[in-house]
């Protein structure tokens, strides 16, 4: 009873916009559909209750959910853009970034970005001129870097190719453009051009499957159509860039995962899982007290579907309704693959630069895969059951290529472990570190010509900060710093401003046997050699 009550109730929830993650259904049919308002022929497996049958209740949930978004609405800068912009080619360029930006990511976490990127490429001109280098160390901890390259190339196709002209209609965004996918497509063309078209991302399958009461697995390719069609149906013709803006509005920030707060919801007289919550209470109540209260009009009759048992948008029979979870029984996704786990060593290799000043080794990544493009301490995949020796032997092979000398085992030091997962994998680094002593142009490697290798550059602190490098490296760095400080004790500071230039500090002597004075003011303490090894 009481878990009813609060599924009902639902008052507590997620702040305003917290966690909010942009997601797009696996597959989803090609064409949008051109009849708005309208939905195609339910087939025999779908019932006529998981839809919108009636255009005075189309209407009366757009006249709501509009009102209230008006009023609701987050103040974010790409609708500043949207909304103040008269050139529609640079609106829907400044639509277009934040969109590919919110994919898989947190809208706090985009805000910042997303205004760095307009400041320093306010136009499709502006980025069609960039490197992909500026490109990446704008976007380093952002993630899913593939993003920002596809943006990059695509205003370069549209520079070279269309004139400088955005594509104007959903169909030809995602037609012309590489990395624009049917809702990239659908959210440019409705906010930007004003075109009646719907949008389907995380946000929307969650409000429409509670609405409708469609508990079908949201990520199948039927019920994802089924899904598009309603978008589709519901879309406001005069606003359909704000109603769109509105539903995913919704799901982020009252239509949550975890904790809606039905209460607020702007359409919950006209949402099939709240009313189905209601009508238990109401049973429940019935038995235990006599009586019934519902704010569901006719809750005792709420009208089900008839196809029960053989609807294809149904909850499955094997996974039925859990009266413990509300609303939130809504939607149902299949369980996710889990990533596979990985081991890479990676060596944080340091020598002194030609100023006196530590520098740090990175490489850059191939081209294509996870990660492509940006730079990383020098890295190799470790095979199964490698024992630490095995893995010292391996990874002391590796950096070979780049310490141009013959490397003791005893100067390779063990810094820890780092995790970190990315969408499929989990990635464990073994971190070591080597401190390189010696003629700075030797320790930089005596067989350039001879060897295949990656792009590599010697980098300091600040500059390694700056670079376009992954946030897994960022960690491996901090790991490096913290055992740094330990090595060095609480009393002599372990802190340091980024972008500090050490030189300014003062700088000791580094023998060619890559020996220090007692006090350090980088990661020398840690990195070099103790007496006896």
């Amino acid at each position: 009873m009481s878990k009813l009550r609060a599924a009902a109730r639902s008052g507590r929830g997620l702040q305003q916009g917290a966690g909010e993650v942009r997601k797009s259904p696996r597959r989803c049919r090609e064409n949008v559909s051109s009849h708005k308002g309208m939905l195609p022929p339910v087939s025999a497996q779908q019932s006529a209750y998981h839809l919108f049958s009636h255009p005075a209740e189309i209407e009366a949930f757009r006249k709501n959910l509009l009102s209230w978004y008006d009023k609701s609405k987050r103040d974010l800068p790409w609708r500043k853009l949207a909304a103040s912009e008269s050139d529609a080619n640079r609106r829907a360029y400044a639509v277009w970034v934040s969109e590919i930006m919110l994919q898989q990511t947190q809208v706090a976490t985009v805000i910042d970005y997303y205004n760095r990127w307009m400041q320093k490429w306010p136009t499709l001109q502006a980025l069609a001129k960039a490197s992909l280098e500026e490109v990446n160390e704008l976007w380093a901890g952002l993630g899913y870097y593939s993003r920002g390259k596809r943006l990059q190339e695509a205003s370069q196709k549209v520079v070279s190719e269309l004139a400088g002209q955005m594509p104007a209609t959903a169909e030809e965004l995602q037609r012309l453009l590489p990395g624009v996918g049917r809702y990239t497509a659908g959210a440019i063309a409705s906010i930007s051009y004003g075109q009646a078209t719907g949008v389907v991302d995380g946000n929307v399958i969650r409000v429409l499957c509670r609405v409708r009461c469609i508990g079908a697995d949201s990520s199948s390719p039927a019920v994802a159509d089924r899904l598009w069609d309603l978008a589709n149906a519901l879309v406001d013709p005069a606003r359909p860039g704000d109603f769109n803006q509105a539903v995913m509005e919704l799901g982020a920030t009252v239509c949550t995962p975890r904790a809606p707060l039905c209460v607020e919801c702007p359409v919950k007289h006209h949402c099939r899982a709240r009313c189905r919550v209601e009508k238990e209470l109401v049973s429940a109540s019935k038995r235990l007290l006599g009586k019934a209260a519902s704010s569901c009009s006719q809750a005792s009759d709420i009208e089900e579907c008839a196809a029960a048992g053989s609807c294809s948008l149904c909850l499955p029979a094997l996974e039925p309704w859990d009266s413990s979870l509300g609303v939130t029984n809504f939607p149902r996704r299949a369980a996710k693959k889990q990533p596979r786990a990985e081991r890479t060593a990676t060596c944080v290799l340091e020598r002194r630069g030609p100023q006196g000043e530590p520098e740090y080794l990175i490489v850059q990544r191939p081209s294509s895969g996870l990660l492509a493009g940006l730079w990383e301490f020098p890295s190799l995949a470790l095979g199964p059951g490698l024992k630490e020796k095995q893995q010292r032997e391996v990874l002391l092979a590796h950096v070979q290529a780049w310490a141009g000398e013959a490397v003791a085992r005893g100067h390779l030091r063990h810094v820890g472990e780092v995790s970190h997962v990315f969408s499929h994998i989990h990635q464990t680094y073994v971190v070591y570190s080597l401190l390189l002593g010696g003629d700075p142009e030797a320790a930089s490697g005596r067989q350039d010509e001879m060897l295949e290798r990656p792009a590599f550059r010697w980098v300091t602190q600040a500059e390694f900060q700056k670079s376009a490098v992954s946030t897994a490296m960022k960690k491996v760095w901090k790991a490096c710093e913290r055992q740094s400080c330990e090595g060095r004790g609480s009393g002599q500071g372990c802190k340091r401003k980024r972008g500090t230039n050490p030189s300014r500090t003062g700088q000791r002597k580094v023998e060619a046997d890559g020996s220090r004075p007692p006090r350090q003011l980088s990661l020398d303490v840690f990195l070099s050699t103790p007496a006896g090894e």
